[in-house]
């Protein structure tokens, strides 16, 4: 059973304390009894225990972070949404696969925003920009913002002002199954709510500390239920020893667990396996008894943004997974919409 997170460690800027979810958060740690220490600033925060890399890694990623937002430009966020809105930074949950090993590099801990109105105001003049087009915002581009929320509920409050603009759309993606505080935001169909899913193997083998399959499709079943347009991620998708009964499995579970009535919007992000020469450095280094199939010779290279290219999947094996995750879906969810992404 995967418990709520619960930091071992906090750090607080002094300035998050000039803001009202910032004293809160304060005093909501104080009472639970944790470590709270003092950061100049949530990008300079030194001192993680740890006896090495490892026992430092893993601290990290237990140490919460509450500062303040400074740089207000959000990033592009293609081809999901327009935009990233940058509620959270960092994630508890010890994916092997995880880009943002080497995209937070020295910077592995989880850190939480506190001047939400800000952020929103950005949001707000974003969509201005843009009308009358709607315009799409990403909440996990840089974290698992549910595996947070029921300590911070800055993704409530960003639920919420969605669901208030006409013009403002909110999506995200989770690992985690505490959506319980969320299930009564008003969300006005607004925000789409994002499963990432997976072939057993995949979970089990490298996604250590987030929720089991079955608690994500119990959760995703709540949210649907709660009237949240629903989406599911099958990344990364990873060839392994009966891949296809591993993913076969994966659809039947969740045909069988999805009421009818909440199938009519469904959407399907499918993103295969792919790895880049610097992000096999760093995981090597984080997860060194990593079971990660991470060997160039067995993949093609293809050309990526900013000079990176990534090694993915040969072209027929590429053709074989895309061809046999969309037949599943076609076959459990006809109705569905999918995207399917290298």
């Amino acid at each position: 059973m995967i418990k709520p997170f619960v930091p071992q460690l906090v750090y607080i800027e002094p300035r998050a304390l000039e803001y009202p979810r910032g004293v809160e958060l304060k005093e909501k740690f104080e009472k639970m009894g944790l470590e709270i220490r003092e950061t100049t600033s949530h990008n300079q925060v030194r001192n993680i225990p740890g006896k090495n890399h490892l026992q430092q890694y893993r601290n990290a990623k237990s140490t919460l972070v509450v500062g303040v937002r400074k740089t207000l430009e959000f990033d592009s966020s293609k081809p999901s949404a327009e935009y990233a809105i940058p509620l959270a930074t960092g994630c508890m949950g010890h994916c092997h696969y995880c880009y943002l090993q080497t995209t937070m590099g020295s910077k592995p801990y989880i850190r939480t925003y506190v001047n939400v109105d800000e952020i929103f105001e950005q949001a707000q003049n974003y969509m201005e920009k843009r009308s009358p087009e709607v315009t799409r915002f990403e909440a996990s581009c840089t974290s698992d913002i549910v595996g947070i929320d029921h300590l911070t509920h800055s993704l409530k409050s960003a639920i919420e002002f969605f669901g208030q603009t006409d013009m403002g759309r909110l999506r995200f993606v989770t690992k985690f199954h505490h959506v319980d505080h969320l299930l009564d935001a008003k969300h006005n169909g607004k925000t789409r709510f994002r499963f990432s899913i997976n072939a057993d193997y995949v979970i089990k083998n490298f996604e250590p500390g987030t929720s089991p399959l079955d608690m994500r499709i119990e959760a995703a079943v709540k949210v649907a239920k709660a009237g949240y347009p629903l989406g599911f991620i099958v990344a990364p998708i990873y060839v392994h020893e009966g891949w296809q009964e591993g993913y076969k499995v994966l659809f039947e579970k969740l045909d069988a667990s999805l009421p009818k009535e909440v199938r009519d919007d469904i959407t399907f992000e499918m993103i295969q396996h792919r790895f880049t020469k610097p992000a096999k450095r760093v995981i090597q280094k984080n997860y060194p008894k990593t079971k990660l199939e991470l060997n160039e010779e067995e993949r093609r290279y293809k050309w990526g943004r900013y000079g990176i290219g990534k090694y993915i999947y040969p072209k027929d094996q590429e053709q074989e997974l895309r061809e046999t995750l969309e037949d599943y879906v076609d076959h459990y969810f006809p109705t569905a919409k999918v995207e399917y992404f290298t």
